[in-house]
């Protein structure tokens, strides 16, 4: 017996071991070189050991079932036949954890069941909302004539809406897309830019292309803009007009002012659906003039058939530290 004044450590707590049947699929859920299971780790402080078919997982008793959740879900996502990459790993890990106990699969807490997933399908590839908040906002795109997306950069807000919109179109549900957005400078003069109306307002459009190029081979893009069913004008180009079978995009409408917004939300016409995008902490217009999409939150919220939807730094999709960066300065706002 040992003497009297050792402390003996206790011994170590059993592993939850999981075991998976199909090894190709247990391969693309490890990652290359294992990446996603040390991302596991990493995150819910968590050991998983890997023997043959089996995962073993040491840690505290909710880190384990947290890892236990993740895993089997990213594994059923394999089975579903979609893929898992490091920013599917690192979505889900930021997304609300399970509760100790449970042992969700993919109609789970963490994930849609396989046969609700909601998936974009466009020219060039399939989009899939991460989040849940990117969720029920794909859902109201789907559902609603006027959807509302606000929250901060990196969540999907216009790539999303566009997703859906080239859907629509190839779908034959609207008959062109017009994307728009106000032509204000972020903060900065840049002067008067050379070129026809269309060299001076694409560079203000831009995101817009980009959008577009991912999901619509470049030719038949091209095509589509030279015959005006793919429309990307500045709000300003919007007076006048009514917008009837179309999908209409307004991003970074917290750039609007009240006027223009009022104008651009009456544009809206039979057989169409409006999608209105912004982020209230990015107002770029002059000092003391309000902001459109504040007034539109204040008075359209109780109007039956138009969708809100809200995002948070736990919906950003684009590199990790964009998140972590996101909070630092809501932070510093809340404290000052």
């Amino acid at each position: 017996m040992p003497p009297s004044d050792q402390i003996t450590a206790p011994p170590p707590a059993d592993p939850i071991v999981l075991e998976f049947a199909d090894n190709r699929l247990l391969i693309d859920l490890c990652g290359a070189y294992d990446a996603h299971l040390a991302a596991i780790e990493k995150a819910l402080m968590v050991q998983i050991i890997r023997r043959g078919n089996q995962l073993s997982i040491l840690g505290d008793t909710d880190s384990k079932q947290q890892a236990e959740a993740v895993l089997n879900t990213l594994y059923a996502r394999l089975e579903s036949g979609r893929l898992v990459t490091p920013a599917e790993v690192e979505s889900l890990l930021r997304m609300e954890r399970p509760k100790p106990g449970t042992r969700p699969q993919v109609g789970g807490q963490l994930e849609m069941p396989v046969g609700d997933t909601l998936e974009i399908q466009t020219r060039k590839k399939r989009v899939e909302p991460r989040t849940d908040a990117q969720k029920a906002y794909v859902k109201a795109l789907f559902d609603d004539e006027l959807t509302f997306g606000i929250g901060p950069a990196g969540t999907g807000k216009t790539y999303l809406a566009v997703a859906v919109g080239i859907n629509m179109f190839i779908g034959g549900h609207v008959d062109k897309i017009i994307l728009s957005r106000p032509a204000v400078e972020a903060g900065e003069k840049l002067g008067y830019l050379p070129g026809d109306m269309k060299d001076k307002v694409d560079p203000y459009m831009q995101p817009l292309y980009d959008a577009l190029n991912d999901f619509l081979p470049g030719k038949q893009l091209a095509k589509l803009i030279e015959e005006k069913r793919i429309e990307i004008a500045p709000l300003a180009f919007m007076r006048g007009r009514t917008l009837s079978n179309a999908f209409v995009v307004l991003d970074e409408a917290q750039n609007a002012t009240s006027m223009q917004m009022k104008m651009f939300l009456t544009r809206l016409g039979k057989g169409s659906r409006m999608v209105i995008t912004g982020d209230r902490t990015q107002i770029d217009l002059p000092r003391g003039v309000p902001s459109g999409l504040a007034d539109a939150e204040r008075l359209l919220a109780q109007i039956p058939k138009i969708s809100f939807n809200y995002f948070t730094s736990k919906d950003v999709v684009r590199h990790p530290l964009v998140a972590a960066i996101i909070e630092a300065y809501e932070a510093d706002t809340g404290s000052a």
